[in-house]
């Protein structure tokens, strides 16, 4: 291009005149005068319409060079600026990963983590000055295997589950912590950039599905995303104000967003997925109905834009320098394919769950507990591929013929008093992973303490046993009842064990035949209830409803 346009061997930046062979400037740069209007002015006048063909179609070339030269620029600055954290923090003891449909396609489930860490400039974003890093939302989300549908489930912060074992900084691994709050996994390590293999690991102990990528994104990115698109359109019930993004202010202060809808980018779009009081009852769980009317309206505007690399690489150039991703999608085509691999996917095909749920009252607080079932026959419906509403996005049929699966865990009877003063320790008698932390939120949802949670000695345990000190039969027996098959006997110590067998793995877990693939003849998960599935947002979905949550909701 420099020697078309740079002139001669002189170099001098004139264009030559006469020969033909000149060139137009690069588009946006002024064509140089070639002095009055003498024979070569003449020419020109001769023959207009050659001439003009020709600067057309250099223009053309020089900004199809301009163009494939911003793009490579692009992907090299993004793959400057991803940063990817260590796959040493990822469990070795994880799900199996999901089988192929029968065009040979895999469902890929992504988890998305919204971080709200104190590092860099994050602080002046909201992030506050105390250090650390804690995960404000978290979505698993499930791109089914026809690559035409997808669901994200949103999974409470505050929500009591068994953070897994997971690596610190210098390199040592934590053990089981039961009965946590789930956005701790994230803060474990306590640095600024917080932990996303901790809280994949718990993910996948807690789901028993297998995370094929992470991607998390900070203030920062957040923003700048919201302002590459423009902006968002989202809709609030009631007026924000300063006093409801910062209780501590201790007045209500100036108004920050406007009743009703409205498009909001940078600053204000934090505000609005970060807004937890001033709204109904001012609880997480309506923060996340807002957070996901806000993803259904982002997609809908980055599809509006075209689902395209040109539209994507500037979003993604805004994002990566505050995102954090798993190997698998360390580079920009790799983001780029993965992003490109969801384009056939129709807004309405695009759904948000929050996962069933209930409070537990424990003296003066409430516990957010998952609630069972329910939420085992969700994973279970993830897991087999199935969309919510019952269709198979596999391409295979269940066989009707097939023996009825095994039965789905009994539901927790409601809370005893007397059960919060039993603890339990929790043992995974077999292979399968995420059996103890399932264990453990039964468990919890029926009001028992759960002490620990281990693997057993024997990972070959057929049934399920609960053992029991002197004195301890009676509440030996509850906990038995919440697990069908269960038999209880005398343990050798002081306290209550329950070592889970492959009776109780079993519902959790694909069939497998002889060879050990999965058994595709398996029967399908039972569907899900109509209050889990009306309860479902999709991206298509007017953008002000469903978005608050309790009282005034």
């Amino acid at each position: 291009m420099s020697a078309q346009w740079g002139g001669g061997p002189s170099g001098d930046g004139r264009r030559r005149r006469g020969t033909g062979t000149g060139t137009a400037p690069p588009p946006g740069v002024p064509e140089p005068r070639s002095g009055g209007p003498g024979r070569a002015g003449a020419r020109r006048g001769r023959k207009p319409e050659r001439n003009v063909k020709k600067i057309a179609v250099w223009t053309a070339a020089g900004a199809l060079v301009l163009t494939v030269a911003a793009g490579g620029a692009a992907y090299l600055l993004i793959n400057s600026s991803i940063n990817a954290f260590d796959p040493g923090g990822i469990a070795t003891d994880r799900p199996p990963e999901a089988p192929a449909d029968a065009d040979g396609n895999r469902p890929v489930n992504v988890l998305l983590i919204g971080s709200d860490s104190r590092g860099g400039s994050n602080s002046d974003l909201g992030g506050g000055e105390d250090g650390g890093a804690r995960s404000d939302t978290t979505i698993l989300l499930h791109v089914y295997a026809d690559h035409k549908h997808a669901i994200g489930l949103s999974i409470p912060r505050d929500t009591l589950v068994t953070i897994a074992k997971c690596r610190l900084p210098n390199g040592k691994w934590t053990k089981e912590r039961p009965a946590t709050k789930f956005n701790e996994a994230f803060s474990v390590g306590g640095t600024d950039q917080g932990n996303p293999a901790c809280t994949q690991n718990t993910v996948e102990l807690l789901t028993g599905i297998r995370v094929d990528h992470t991607i998390q994104v900070d203030f920062q990115g957040f923003s700048a995303i919201t302002k590459a698109v423009n902006g968002v359109d989202v809709c609030l019930p009631e007026a924000v104000y300063e006093g409801d993004i910062n209780p501590k202010l201790g007045r209500k202060g100036k108004q920050i967003l406007p009743a009703g809808k409205q498009r909001v980018n940078g600053q204000q779009a934090l505000d609005y997925v970060r807004l937890r009081h001033g709204i109904g009852d001012g609880s997480d769980i309506g923060r996340m109905k807002r957070q996901q009317a806000f993803m259904s309206s982002l997609v809908s505007e980055v599809k509006k834009n075209g689902l395209n690399p040109d539209n994507l690489l500037p979003l993604a150039n805004a994002a990566t320098g505050s995102m954090t991703v798993d190997p698998g999608l360390d580079s920009a085509a790799k983001l780029l394919s993965f992003a490109l691999s969801m384009k056939n996917i129709d807004l309405h095909d695009l759904k948000f769950l929050t996962p069933s749920w209930h409070y537990q009252q424990r003296g003066k607080d409430q516990d957010l507990l998952l609630t069972h079932p329910a939420v085992d026959n969700l994973w279970a419906t993830i897991k087999a591929d199935r969309t919510i509403d019952g269709q198979d996005a596999t391409g295979q049929q269940p066989d009707t013929a097939a023996e009825t699966a095994p039965p789905s865990p009994s539901a927790a009877p409601a809370p005893s008093a007397d059960n919060s003063a039993v603890k339990v320790a929790v043992y995974n008698g077999t292979t399968v992973p995420g059996t103890a932390g399932r264990a453990s939120a039964t468990l919890q949802a029926a009001g028992f303490t759960v002490s620990r949670t281990a693997s057993a000695a024997s990972a070959t345990h057929a049934t399920t046993v609960v053992e029991y000190g002197a004195g301890q039969k009676a509440d030996a027996e509850r906990v038995a009842a919440l697990f069908p098959g269960a038999t209880t006997a005398p343990g050798k110590s002081a306290g209550i064990s329950l070592t889970l067998g492959k009776d109780y793995a079993a519902p959790a877990t694909a069939a497998t035949g002889a060879t050990g693939a999965p058994d595709t003849t398996t029967a399908a998960p039972p569907p899900l209830p109509t209050s889990v599935t009306d309860d479902a947002r999709s991206a298509d979905d007017d953008i002000c409803s469903n978005t608050s949550y309790g009282s005034g909701g």
